[in-house]
């Protein structure tokens, strides 16, 4: 699968609370990209280190912050490897992001 799409970048700072305690606030920001599944061997690869490779989003390497969530057709994935393609391409690796109690977790 390839298909050209919007996704969201997602960042989280840390803000004090009112008592001083940090808590999340997680930014968001979209961009372009093209959508590729996960090659087969970057399946097989990730499943022997513990990952659940899904999905790759090839985008303008002007666009990445360093963000390691990425929403995506009303899902969350976790960043897991970067790749520099090119000048301007970086390839975003992902997996499909999941909390402990199996919902999905948007915060980074």
């Amino acid at each position: 699968m390839t298909e050209s799409a919007e996704i969201k970048l997602i960042s989280t700072t840390y803000v004090k609370d009112a008592d001083g305690i940090p808590r999340p606030h997680p930014s968001d920001r979209p961009v372009l990209c093209r959508v590729r599944s996960a090659s087969a061997s970057e399946v097989f690869d990730g499943g022997r280190n513990g990952l659940k490779p899904a999905l790759t989003f090839d985008i303008f390497a002007g666009d990445y912050c360093g963000e390691t969530t990425v929403e995506y057709a009303d899902e969350y994935y976790s960043v897991y490897r970067t790749f520099k393609r090119g000048l301007d391409i970086i390839e975003l690796h992902c997996e499909k992001k999941v909390e402990g109690n199996g919902n999905q977790n948007k915060t980074g």
